[in-house]
């Protein structure tokens, strides 16, 4: 039974991958190649992991992709004119900064300095305030993987208790926005939250993305929810675990889930559908 209730964000990203390699098949028979700039500083080995799956996920659709990768040291005007050269590039339709930058480096600036037509993240302020008023060209990778997830299962929206536990500007936020555009009635959790564990049992639809090891536990979730685990986290014995302990919580939900080959999967597929969409709207 338990495996009709885990949700496979591999084999569903998959599926995501293969519509994409048709359309960029598509594209290129007009002449355009979907172009992707990743912008790496410093040497953190999370951001290389992710750029690592990045670029593999380019060359298996077919998408042309750069990569930047600039040392620690690098200065704030520095990255800032790399980011206005590759606003410049015709061939390049997406740009991605990834995230953390290095302390010294201003985040929000660099951001703002990314085209609005290349800000395949989703995190300019103008694709933000889209995001909020519902008329949108590209949505955050991660709360839009999240969307596909509950779609998959089968699971309507409407009307359902969504429950956000985290209110990051990446995920939580734009996540309850999505929710709350697909008529749900959602509630968003956070550090300050008082009854944590009452909040998230009213939830139907639960997605936890505050990066504390296995916080949200089976006793939490009421039974027959969708649980959406955004974490990831390394315990002291290297496993990989989300936010939410996946045993208990298991054994209580409707659907789940797992990390790792969850929400990342989708993460970077709808990068890719972002680059593919940004190309079509530049052509």
């Amino acid at each position: 039974m338990l495996g009709e209730k885990v949700i496979d964000g591999r084999q569903i990203a998959s599926k995501i991958r293969s519509r994409l390699k048709a359309e960029v098949a598509e594209l290129k028979e007009k002449g355009i190649c979907p172009g992707l700039a990743v912008v790496i500083v410093g040497d953190d080995p999370a951001s290389r992991v992710y750029v690592n799956m990045k670029k593999k996920a380019c060359a298996e659709i077919g998408i042309y992709s750069e990569e930047y990768t600039l040392p620690q040291e690098t200065t704030q005007q520095e990255l800032l004119d790399l980011v206005k050269r590759l606003n410049g590039k015709e061939d390049i339709h997406g740009i991605l900064v990834q995230l953390p930058l290095p302390g010294h480096l201003d985040e929000e600036e660099v951001i703002d300095a990314i085209a609005v037509r290349k800000d395949v993240d989703a995190f300019h302020p103008v694709n933000v305030g889209k995001i909020m008023i519902g008329n949108y060209d590209f949505l955050p990778c991660t709360p839009a993987g999240v969307m596909e997830l509950i779609k998959e299962t089968g699971i309507e929206i409407t009307g359902k208790e969504c429950v956000v536990v985290g209110r990051s500007n990446i995920v939580g936020k734009p996540q309850s926005m999505l929710l709350l555009q697909q008529h749900g009635t959602v509630t968003v959790c956070h550090s300050r939250t008082k009854n944590l564990k009452e909040v998230c049992k009213r939830a139907d639809i639960l997605v936890v993305a505050v990066g504390r090891a296995q916080m949200i536990t089976g006793d939490m979730i009421k039974p027959g929810a969708v649980v959406i685990d955004v974490g990831m986290n390394r315990l002291e014995n290297k496993k990989l675990v989300g936010d939410v302990d996946f045993d208990s919580a298991a054994a209580v939900a409707g659907a789940i889930t797992p990390v790792p080959g969850g929400v990342g999967p989708m993460t970077i597929a709808m990068l890719m559908k972002n680059t593919v969409k940004a190309a079509q709207l530049q052509a």
